[in-house]
């Protein structure tokens, strides 16, 4: 799919597309995010790493809308600026998600609809376009990533590797600004993971702005323009992929990588 297929690519590939400055969010007592501050620029793929329970999944959420943070500001370019601690309303959140679109974890799919409407529901009844533009759209995303013959199937007929490209497929019918990733493949098998990690390499290539919460730190150093390491609700460090992986600077960071990184064949932890 290249540029003139969909409106949803970038236009000014470098330009700021995103700002998030001093973002705070508890649940409860349990404060997640401590002040984050994150920015995105056109056609930049950012990927989160980090613990689980260091915030990567709260940033995503907030970023569309899902969430919202306590305090914090956020501006989207050609949009307003948001001031969470003026607790901004569902007008706000729901423009938020007219910009970006989220893949999760667990595919999400409509079990009892085909994979076709599954991808054109939002686009036709959400976003209001005529419904023989959102199926030619859909017909076209699921070409683009080896699904032309599974219109017609229902979401429990499919790999699960397959539902997670029709995921991934749903969020762009929507051409949306950034594409959010949340772990898409934690769910799925160790064989069927590859699949779908080479389609998010290729939206990469082709210029998409993505962000990507994931544990597939091969797949984060070949694809990454940008790695941000979270711990404790903060950036900890972030910089190019192959200055954090090869020489990160914060002991923190050394550790997670050594204990994600060591050898699986029983060799020493390297964190210790």
């Amino acid at each position: 799919m290249s540029p003139s297929e969909s409106a949803a690519l970038p236009s000014r590939a470098g330009s700021p597309l995103l700002t998030a400055r001093g973002l705070h969010k508890s649940f409860g007592s349990n404060e997640v995010l401590k002040g984050l501050d994150l920015t995105v620029h056109r056609g930049e793929v950012v990927v989160l790493i980090g613990p689980s329970g260091s915030g990567k999944t709260t940033v995503l959420r907030s970023l569309n809308g899902l969430e919202t943070p306590d305090a914090g500001i956020l501006t989207v370019e050609g949009g307003p600026e948001i001031d969470f601690a003026a607790r901004p309303g569902k007008a706000t959140r729901f423009a938020l998600r007219d910009r970006s679109a989220m893949v999760f974890q667990h595919h999400n799919l409509f079990p009892h609809f085909t994979v076709l409407q599954n991808v054109i529901e939002g686009p036709w009844r959400v976003q209001g376009r005529p419904k023989d533009e959102a199926i030619a759209d859909a017909r076209m995303l699921l070409a683009r990533v080896g699904l032309a013959d599974k219109e017609t199937a229902y979401p429990h007929e499919l790999s699960g590797g397959q539902q997670q490209r029709v995921g991934i497929v749903r969020a762009l019918a929507l051409r949306p600004d950034l594409l959010l990733f949340d772990e898409p493949t934690s769910a799925l098998d160790p064989e069927l993971v590859g699949e779908v990690l080479l389609v998010i390499k290729e939206l990469a290539d082709e210029g998409w702005t993505m962000v990507v919460v994931t544990h597939e730190l091969a797949f984060a150093r070949e694809a990454a323009d940008h790695v941000l390491f979270l711990d404790g609700g903060i950036v900890l460090e972030e910089g190019p992929p192959e200055q954090l992986f090869t020489a990160p600077r914060h002991e923190r960071t050394r550790r997670f990588l050594a204990r994600i990184l060591r050898p699986l064949d029983g060799g020493d932890d390297l964190s210790r």
